[in-house]
């Protein structure tokens, strides 16, 4: 499992002209899947995440989470995380997981993360999404369960 996190200011998530997802102060989250990720992949991503201590505290160090920040999460599914450039001038896909196998692993990435008491808004899994965000710092790491 890959994930992108990207510290924002606000972000949304456009689908066919409608906003599906919207947060103030938080996380967006790019996150892809492979063909071996499991729930303890997921698990193990979303209680990182959770916990990662990005956002600075009174003295202006990387001190607080998202949790601490009482900020949200914008998760955007993106298989194209698993793309491989090496060869030619078109992205592979193969590492990607097939939909059958990444939606569940991806719902129940987002429920960790709510058990977690976030507050977690998506896009539309397998939709043509249009991604808007203030990215704060800039702060974007990527996260990954291997």
């Amino acid at each position: 499992m890959r994930v992108v996190v990207q510290r924002s200011r606000q972000a949304s998530v456009t689908v066919n002209g409608e906003i599906v997802g919207k947060i103030e102060r938080g996380l967006v989250l790019l996150v892809g899947i492979t063909h071996g990720d499991t729930k303890d992949d997921a698990e193990y991503v979303a209680e990182k995440i959770a916990n990662l201590r990005i956002f600075e505290d009174e003295n202006g160090k990387m001190n607080r989470s998202v949790k601490d920040e009482g900020g949200a999460i914008l998760s955007v599914s993106q298989f194209t995380l698993y793309g491989d450039t090496r060869k030619g001038r078109r992205p592979s896909f193969v590492e990607a997981a097939r939909p059958e196998q990444a939606k569940p692993l991806y719902d129940f990435f987002n429920d960790k993360l709510r058990e977690q008491g976030l507050n977690v808004e998506t896009g539309v899994f397998g939709a043509m999404m249009d991604v808007a965000l203030v990215n704060d710092g800039p702060v974007t790491l990527i996260v990954e369960s291997k």
